[in-house]
C-alpha cells in the first residue's frame, strides 16, 4: 500500500504531486469553489506560477484530482476484492485515512453541478457496468443497475449532513465513517426481499413496461 495521500512531509513527492495532493486536501475540506489557487500553492509550499505551469488553471487541477482520486479508490477496491486483502488485519487500518479523504473529496466534487462532476459520475457508471457484466449474472438492464449502484454508494456522502445527524456522528470523520461503512456492508450482505416477493414485483414492472411500450406505439400510429 502506498503512503497515505496528502502527507506534506513526504520528501519523495514531485512538485506536481505535492500540488495535486494539496489541492485534493483543500477541495475535500472546502469544496472546489472555495479553495483558491493561491491557497493550494501555499499548502503545497510552491509558487503560484508553478501551479499554473503544471496544471494551467484550477479546472485543470480539478481534472487531475478527479482522475487521481478515482484511480486511488479503485486501487483500494481492487486490493480488497480481487487480491483478497480484506482479510489482512492490517489492511483496513492502513487504507482508512486515504479512503476517508477520497470520500470527503467526492462528497464535494459530486455536488457542484459542473461538467466535471457529470463526467466523473458517467465514468464511474461505465466502470460499474464493466464490473456488473463480469460479476453479476442475470441482470436485465446493466446500465440502470450500474447507475443505481454508483448512486447508492455516493448517496450517503452527498447527504452526509442528514446521515450524520441521524447517526449523531460526522460520517466524514473517522468514527462516523466507520459506522456508516459497517451499516452499508450489512445492507449489501443481507437479502432484503424474499425470492417470491422479488419475482412478483419484477413481473409487475414487466407488465407496466409492456403497457408503456404499447401506449407509445399507439401514440405513433395516431394520424396527425
Amino acid at each position: 500500500m502506498a503512503d497515505p495521500i496528502g502527507d506534506p512531509a513526504l520528501s519523495d513527492l514531485t512538485a506536481r504531486a505535492r500540488i495535486r495532493d494539496a489541492a485534493l486536501r483543500l477541495f475535500a475540506d472546502r469544496g472546489v469553489d472555495k479553495a483558491t489557487i493561491r491557497d493550494i500553492a501555499r499548502e503545497a509550499g510552491v509558487s503560484l506560477g508553478l501551479v499554473r505551469h503544471h496544471f494551467g488553471s484550477k479546472e485543470g487541477l480539478r481534472d487531475a484530482c478527479d482522475a487521481y482520486a478515482l484511480e486511488q479508490l479503485l486501487r483500494v477496491k481492487k486490493e480488497a476484492l480481487r487480491e483478497g486483502r480484506q482479510a489482512d488485519p492490517g489492511f483496513l487500518p492502513s487504507v482508512h485515512p486515504t479512503v476517508l479523504l477520497l470520500q470527503r473529496y467526492f462528497s464535494h466534487s459530486m455536488l457542484d453541478g459542473s461538467a466535471a462532476a457529470a463526467a466523473m459520475f458517467d465514468h464511474m457508471v461505465g466502470l460499474a457496468e464493466e464490473w456488473v457484466r463480469d460479476n453479476v449474472p442475470g441482470v436485465t438492464d446493466v446500465r440502470a443497475f450500474a447507475a443505481m449502484l454508483v448512486a447508492m454508494q455516493f448517496g450517503p456522502l452527498v447527504m452526509h449532513e442528514q446521515v450524520s445527524r441521524a447517526l449523531g456522528a460526522d460520517v466524514l470523520a473517522p468514527d462516523g465513517h466507520l459506522r456508516m461503512s459497517m451499516a452499508a456492508l450489512e445492507i449489501h450482505a443481507t437479502p432484503l426481499l424474499s425470492e417470491d416477493y422479488a419475482a412478483e414485483a419484477r413481473a409487475g414492472y414487466d407488465r407496466l413496461a409492456a403497457q408503456r411500450r404499447s401506449a407509445a406505439r399507439a401514440d405513433r400510429e395516431v394520424p396527425a
